[in-house]
This record gives structure tokens, sequence and C-alpha cells, in this order.
């Protein structure tokens, strides 16, 4: 748990130096604009492997709770819904211009139903974290206003629901080799 902790620290962390705006520009003053840019990366992907790294390495621990049948059952629409989110966050769609900040609520999304859906220890840790980040940025960007205004066009909307939709699909269909657990009858 040791290094999925770290992980979730070092990642979870870095994002959320935007949430105090002047210490993300007393860092890009440090180190430079493309320096400040390419540390992130460097140490966002670092933490990404730990946190992959972690919790694969580690025991699923005591049940802290018990799972959420609702959870279990609404996962797979959510999970449509968390990927459709996440393919709108960078395209000039009206999902995004609806919603402003598809990606934190997609994530929000994603670890809310996967924490309910899950009560042991390490992804009780994982998924809380990630839904805390996502609630505490949320709310830091509605507050700092930080959103830019864009023209939205119909296209981005169809490209981000059938890519988010393919998405949900592979992932829901292959999830058991890749987080060992079945989440759909169809799945391989």
């Amino acid at each position: 748990m040791e290094i999925l902790s770290l992980g979730l620290l070092l990642f979870l962390g870095l994002h959320l130096i935007p949430v105090v705006p002047p210490l993300k520009a007393q860092l890009v003053h440090a180190f430079g604009e493309n320096r400040y840019k390419g540390l992130f990366a460097l140490l966002s992907a670092l933490g990404l492997v730990l946190i992959v790294a972690g919790y694969a390495r580690a025991p699923h621990g005591a049940s802290l709770f018990p799972s959420s049948v609702g959870a279990v059952h609404a996962a797979p629409l959510a999970m449509v819904v968390s990927f459709i989110l996440f393919a709108a966050a960078n395209m000039k769609s009206h999902i995004r211009a609806w919603v402003k900040h598809p990606m934190l609520l997609g994530l929000a999304i994603w670890s809310l139903v996967h924490l309910l859906a899950n009560g042991h220890a390490k992804a009780t840790l994982l998924f809380a974290a990630f839904l805390a980040y996502a609630v505490i940025d949320l709310f830091s960007v509605i507050q700092r206003k930080s959103y830019k205004p864009f023209t939205p066009a119909l296209k981005f909307d169809v490209i981000a629901c059938v890519s988010g939709l393919l998405l949900a699909v592979l992932v829901m269909a292959f999830h058991r080799q890749l987080m060992g657990v079945a989440v759909v009858p169809w799945g391989a």
C-alpha cells in the first residue's frame, strides 16, 4: 500500500498545484514554462506508474464496507457516461460547453461508482483519493472561473459519444484481463 499511497500523493499532489494559483505561478517562474510542463509531465507519469504498480502489488486489505449492489449494476452505464465526458474534455463539443469541466465530472463519476462497488482497503484508498481530487479541483476551477469559451460544433459531440462508447465497451469487455474482475457477462 506504500507504493500506491506514494503514487497517489505524487500524481494527485501535482494535479492540485493549479488549485493554488500563486504556487503554480511561483513554480513556473522558478523553472520556466517549458521546464515546469516537462517536470509536471515526467513526475505525473512516475506517479501514475507508482499507482498502477502499487495497486497491482498491494493486498486487497480488509473489507471496509459492503459493496453496493446498486453501484455494481449502475457501473456499466456510469462508465459509458464517464468515457464520453473524458472524450469531450478536449473537444469543442456542446457537451463541454454545457458541462464546462467534463473530465473532472467524468473522473468523479468513475471514482464514485468504483468506490461504492468495492469495499476493500486498497480500492477504497484509490477511488476515494481520485474522488476527493475531482471534487476539490472541480470546486477550484468553478471558483477561479477557469473556463475558456469557444464555439461548439456538433461533429465533436458525435466523435466524443462514439469514441467514449467504444472505449467504455472495450474496457468493460477486457476488464477481467486488465483488472482481474469481470464487470459484464459478455466480457472476455
